[in-house]
């Protein structure tokens, strides 16, 4: 099967610089193409597009689209592993999976054509980040059927760069790297970036001395709050870059660095909208809601209406001529309610990383109390003197009850808070995991 457009150039190509008109021109053909060639392929979406009545014909503009039936996780679930590829296994040229820790895992093909249309995606989000060709990239997200390590590094090849392959784990070696192969940019996930500084500190090196000019941070939800920590700690530029395996891996959306305003989502590739997540409804661009992607050039896996259940809303253009989503709020699937009140973890780490004398590692533990549900906040302090804030002092307990005030005004939740020492807290080598729930099952 020919790939449906040409590689991409490394300096901005067309699309991001295009007309709004020329564009949505664009998304329209290649939208046409992508449910026609998902319903003629794929029979599982075929079917649930006859159960709800539409075809690929139907489709005639871009609002057409919300006529189509959704796609979820779980029917990559149930028909696992191969059930949704949309071409034969003989040109699938690699698969990924899920860690499958939360059921039946999610396994994802690429055609040759879809691992170019990759490699060209995060070279463009390698750019938009301030990356040029002869940079030297340390690739610190995880290697294997996680599609973070290969995405980076296929991206930043292509893109002309030198790739250190370092992976995820292994910190102390991480941080001999970075000294001694003097990388200009690394890719990894913000919380084990932190973890990267506590282990330069704990060696005695000073992490603004290091060669990196620009981090590339991604995988999981993280706040402005955490990249201002980050682009303080090592003195860099700190940006965005978002992706999920199911619409390709990294490199679906990443933000520019001369705004740094939210990631640009790369609209020649991929087609977003915003939902209510209670009914399903199109939302109007600005309005918060579940974001939704169609995938217009996929060949082997192709994604039509996937939920990704990330909450966050569209933005207009800024840097480039497509649209920008928002940081993530949270997820639809990861939304704590705690006696009635909404909360997500990206709000506690907002309140925590406003005081300096507070490390942004933490965990949320949540128990029941009789029938009620109860949140504790641990968190550990900075492991740098910093003065404390006025009316706190040194004394932790103080510092307890400050950061249990700010969450209540803040949020509207009473919560336990227990202050930690450095190091404390257990860390993880990928996503964070940051909500540990020991309530009663059932």
């Amino acid at each position: 099967m020919a790939p449906l457009i040409a590689p991409l150039r490394h300096d901005r190509d067309h699309y991001e610089m295009a007309s709004r008109d020329e564009i949505t021109a664009m998304q329209t053909a290649r939208l046409a193409w992508s449910l026609r060639h998902t319903y003629t392929n794929v029979p599982h979406y075929r079917a649930r597009c006859e159960a709800k009545g539409v075809h690929p014909d139907d489709f005639r503009e871009l609002k057409d689209l919300a006529l189509f039936p959704f796609t979820v996780k779980d029917d990559l679930r149930r028909n696992y592993p191969y059930g949704l590829f949309a071409v034969p296994m003989t040109e699938i040229v690699r698969l990924h999976a899920s860690s499958g820790t939360t059921g039946q895992p999610t396994v994802v093909g690429y055609t040759r054509a879809d691992i170019d249309h990759w490699a060209d995606l995060v070279a463009r989000s390698i750019r938009a980040s301030g990356g040029r060709p002869g940079d030297k990239v340390h690739v610190a997200y995880g290697y294997g059927l996680f599609t973070g390590g290969l995405g980076a590094h296929y991206g930043a090849e292509r893109l002309g760069c030198t790739v250190i392959p370092m992976s995820g784990g292994q910190t102390e070696k991480q941080v001999q790297l970075i000294r001694d192969f003097r990388p200009d940019i690394i890719m990894v996930t913000p919380s084990y970036m932190l973890n990267i500084a506590d282990e330069m500190v704990r060696q005695g090196l000073d992490p603004r001395q290091t060669s990196l000019r620009a981090g590339i941070f991604g995988a999981e939800p993280w706040t402005n709050a955490m990249r201002g920590e980050i682009e303080r700690t090592f003195g860099i530029d700190a940006v965005d870059i978002y992706g999920l395996s199911e619409i390709m891996g990294p490199g679906v959306a990443n933000e520019c660095v001369e705004t740094k305003d939210g990631p640009v989502i790369w609209e020649d590739h991929f087609y977003p909208e915003i939902i209510d997540p209670e009914t399903g409804e199109p939302l109007p661009d600005g309005e918060y809601g579940e974001l939704v992607f169609t995938t217009l050039t996929k060949e082997g896996l192709p994604m039509i209406r996937y939920r990704t259940r990330d909450l966050t809303r569209l933005l207009p253009p800024t840097a480039r001529s497509m649209r920008r989503m928002d940081k993530i709020t949270g997820r639809c699937d990861d939304m704590l309610i705690i006696r009635g009140v909404n909360v997500f973890p990206s709000q506690i780490e907002e309140v925590i990383c406003r005081d300096p004398t507070l490390a942004p590692h933490y965990e949320l533990v949540l128990t029941r109390d009789g029938h009620l549900d109860s949140l504790t906040v641990r968190v550990e302090t900075a492991p740098s003197p910093f003065p404390a804030p006025a009316g706190t002092g040194a004394d932790p307990a103080a510092r307890a009850g400050a950061l249990k005030h700010h969450i209540k005004s803040l949020i509207g939740i009473s919560t336990r808070v227990e202050i930690c020492a450095p190091g404390s807290i257990e860390r993880s080598v990928g996503k964070a995991k940051r909500v540990r729930d020991l309530r009663p099952k059932g």
